[in-house]
């Protein structure tokens, strides 16, 4: 199993990118992308599935708080999504493909694949098919995760060489109306780690205190944390988090 490369636990990773509105710059755009590669960060990110297949680097699974436009994501293809202007920005919404060629190998890359079932649960996997296609061939560092462990599982088969992990947090049911309280419970205990052949996780930094956490780090995976938006609330994370997924400011790097 692909390890998950020690430059991600050296270099804080800016949250969609190093963006700031006030700027005109737009989280998970082009140019979100470039200010942190400029920066010296990592990057995190975020793919959605467009309907022709093509993973978009988007969050929401709808265009309406980021966009002039309404509707799902999974809509619209390609095509008509990279037409579509991010709100306060001259950017509009690129293709995972399009981002991999402005990093390019130049800073860690962290992709979250985001649910497309609806629930956490299984769907056909064609987002992660699509993430493994476009990182085919890529030679910078790069790692995989998603809250969905049926999406982890099926990264291990699309992209078994791209170290993976999985998006954890406290999984409180009234935050999570959308799956179950049994299966909050299990989400929250991180069962799946070794079925999935996660190599990492990145968890909610209010909940760095669990025992599962602690758990985990003893056993020498490594903890990434979201998303931690000031130097004190750093100084706290960084007692448990190995790095943390940051907004807001602008964190010391190493070295």
């Amino acid at each position: 199993m692909a390890e998950l490369p020690r430059i991600f636990l050296e270099t804080p990773l800016a949250h969609r990118g190093l963006h700031d509105v006030g700027q005109g710059i737009i989280e998970n755009s082009p140019s979100a992308i470039r200010r942190a590669v400029q920066a010296g960060y990592g990057i995190e990110i975020d793919v959605q599935l467009s309907a022709d297949g093509v993973a978009m680097v988007f969050h929401d699974d709808t265009l309406d708080r980021l966009t002039a436009l309404q509707g799902p994501v999974r809509a619209r293809n390609a095509a008509d999504l990279g037409q579509v202007r991010l709100t306060g920005s001259d950017d509009t919404i690129p293709t995972l493909a399009q981002v991999l060629d402005i990093v390019a190998g130049q800073a860690p890359l962290l992709i979250e694949l985001k649910d497309q079932s609806g629930g956490l649960g299984a769907a056909e996997p064609i987002l992660e098919q699509a993430v493994a296609a476009d990182l085919a061939g890529y030679g910078g560092p790069v790692a995989v995760m998603s809250f969905n462990p049926h999406m982890v599982a099926a990264l291990k088969d699309a992209a078994p060489d791209i170290p993976r992990g999985l998006t954890t947090c406290g999984f409180i049911p009234s935050q999570w109306p959308q799956v179950s309280p049994e299966q909050c419970t299990i989400l929250r205990s991180i069962a799946a780690f070794g079925q999935v052949g996660a190599r990492f996780i990145s968890h909610d930094w209010t909940d760095l205190g669990s025992p599962r956490v602690a758990e985990l780090k003893g056993l020498g995976v490594p903890v990434l944390c979201w998303t931690i938006k000031n130097p004190q609330t750093e100084t706290e994370a960084r007692r448990v988090a190995d790095t943390i997924t940051f907004e807001g400011y602008m964190p010391r790097r190493e070295g």
